[in-house]
């Protein structure tokens, strides 16, 4: 379970760098929840085959990511963001009595975060946790 979340994540990045039937059997499998024997049958192939392309793809999405690092880069993307956030989230909040617009800058942060896909949950310590993409 949690090589496929991998791979997912992978997926989401690096999927345009594979082939149509690649991408198109990847999708299939971890996207659409179907088996080995589905995918052959509606493909018209063995489940070997759609077992070997699996394995070739997972091997060449993390060769992509060792080359391009993107899954690196969005998770300290992610974590940068939301500290930023956790900070003016506390400062709204701390100082909203003084500052009326603060409440506006609020509501056009909330936006930000709908419009990149950003969810935002605060967690007892007030920390936001977040993610950047969805």
């Amino acid at each position: 379970m949690k090589d496929d979340l991998h791979f997912l994540r992978l997926w989401d990045l690096y999927s345009p760098l594979l082939t149509a039937t690649q991408r198109e059997i990847t999708d299939l499998y971890f996207n659409y929840d179907l088996s080995l024997g589905e995918i052959a049958e509606q493909k018209g192939v063995s489940r070997q085959s759609v077992s070997d392309c699996l394995n070739k793809c997972r091997k060449q999405l993390e060769s992509y990511d060792e080359k391009l690092g993107f899954a690196k880069a969005l998770d300290e993307l992610s974590e940068e963001y939301s500290a930023y956030m956790t900070t003016v989230e506390r400062f709204i909040e701390s100082e909203s009595g003084n500052f009326p617009a603060l409440g506006r800058l609020k509501e056009k942060l909330d936006g930000v975060h709908e419009a990149f896909g950003a969810e935002t949950v605060a967690v007892e310590s007030g920390e936001i946790v977040g993610k950047v993409f969805r």
